[in-house]
């Protein structure tokens, strides 16, 4: 790879279709990305899970499908998104080897048409090294925001073995987590640490006096006890939001997300026959602060497993820049800012946080809004640069 070239162009390989309501850290670093000057082609998720006989895979594949056939469609400025056709049963040798031709093959010409030069990636997929070849890159950047491998349907082997793949061999590697940075770490010298984020201007607009809560939420009565996210199973704890709906039927427990988000197999039944948990569905993003604005205390209401050992909860500095308090169970992630939240290593001391807040007992809105505004995209992508340009003079003057 010539390292000498300037990092320009960048295709961002994403694990996510960029209008989910629930943006990530794909979408977000690559508006930082485009800000910097960076043009960038966003490729939506190439379908990591074997998709299932249910309404919602059924769908997204007849909408993946659709724009298959669509050249990349700029969004904003210096930013096009692209949908590749992708073969969805990655577990099968052949299937990963067409999928490689058919996507170099069109990215190729996508770049091509798009006048995009010494292409830089910035991948987010762990079986990268099955769908592209680095050698057409300048330089590699893996960005691991979960261990994808421990969601529901993955193909758990290939990925394990595609990811150490990857990790040896990009040029920089960043995780999301300490969990994540261990286990990493047993692959290559060349990973970093770089917590989630979130953005600021965005969520801060929850303490704006013009900000005004939805209708839908003003009907529901106070006090309000929010969540926003993917309601799956694998990462909510149920049993425990249902605890906190018996012990307090006077609260209203308010969930924003679709039911089942990455696990369509999800089972949401043992909370919608409570009256007080409100499954209200997905919103806009650019309505959450609103919404944020109706709570009096937020939720990170996890269960505790392989996945969630390896996640830094992006809502963590959402509601903190809404100045929302935050409940939560002991995620390894938040340790280092535990003095920002409450933590409930039990229902029991969940349930006690939120009594807490309720009566006037919480962090205050000045110290939520101190810490969140340390922790923002703009500011981890600047040092993200500042390791990659130091990295590339080291690699510069060896050679």
């Amino acid at each position: 790879m010539n390292r000498k070239k300037e990092i320009k162009d960048i295709v961002v390989l994403s694990t996510a279709d960029w209008d989910n309501p629930f943006w990530t850290n794909k979408q977000h670093v690559t508006l930082e990305l485009a800000k910097r000057g960076h043009r960038v082609l966003y490729i939506e998720s190439l379908g990591l899970r074997r998709p299932g006989v249910n309404k919602k895979d059924l769908s997204r594949i007849i909408r993946r499908l659709v724009k298959a056939i669509k050249a990349p469609r700029k969004v904003r400025d210096n930013i096009w998104v692209w949908s590749p056709i992708s073969i969805p049963f990655n577990n099968y040798a052949f299937v990963r080897k067409l999928n490689k031709f058919i996507l170099t093959t069109a990215l190729n010409f996508w770049c091509w048409r798009l006048g995009f030069s010494n292409k830089t990636l910035w991948t987010y997929n762990p079986l990268t090294t099955r769908f592209l070849a680095l050698k057409n890159f300048i330089y590699t950047v893996y960005h691991c925001v979960d261990e994808i491998k421990a969601q529901p349907g993955m193909p758990v082997d290939i990925l394990q073995e595609a990811e150490e793949d990857l990790v040896r061999n990009a040029d920089i590697n960043f995780v999301t987590s300490l969990t994540l940075l261990k286990t990493r770490k047993q692959w290559s010298d060349e990973v970093y640490y770089f917590s989630n984020v979130a953005d600021y201007n965005h969520f801060s607009k929850a303490l704006e006096a013009d900000t005004v809560i939805p209708e839908d939420l003003a009907e529901i009565a106070e006090p309000r006890i929010g969540f926003i996210g993917a309601i799956s199973g694998y990462k909510v704890n149920f049993s425990l939001v249902e605890e906190i709906a018996v012990a307090h039927p006077e609260w209203s427990i308010v969930m924003i997300g679709d039911v089942g988000e990455g696990d369509p197999n999800t089972d949401a039944s043992q909370l919608t026959r409570h009256n007080n948990i409100h499954l209200i569905g997905a919103r806009s993003y650019q309505d959450l602060p609103g919404y944020l604005k109706g709570f009096a205390a937020t939720l990170l209401p996890n269960n505790l497993n392989e996945y969630t050992a390896s996640m830094f909860p992006m809502k963590f500095f959402e509601y903190l820049a809404a100045g929302k308090p935050v409940v939560s169970v002991d995620l390894p992630s938040l340790c280092d800012v535990k003095d920002y939240a409450r933590i409930g290593h039990t229902p029991e001391e969940f349930i006690a946080a939120l009594e807490d807040i309720t009566s006037g007992k919480r962090v205050s809105v000045e110290q939520c809004q101190e810490l969140a505004q340390q922790y923002t995209y703009q500011s981890r992508t600047e040092k993200m640069f500042n390791l990659i340009n130091e990295k590339r003079n080291e690699s510069r003057d060896r050679t």
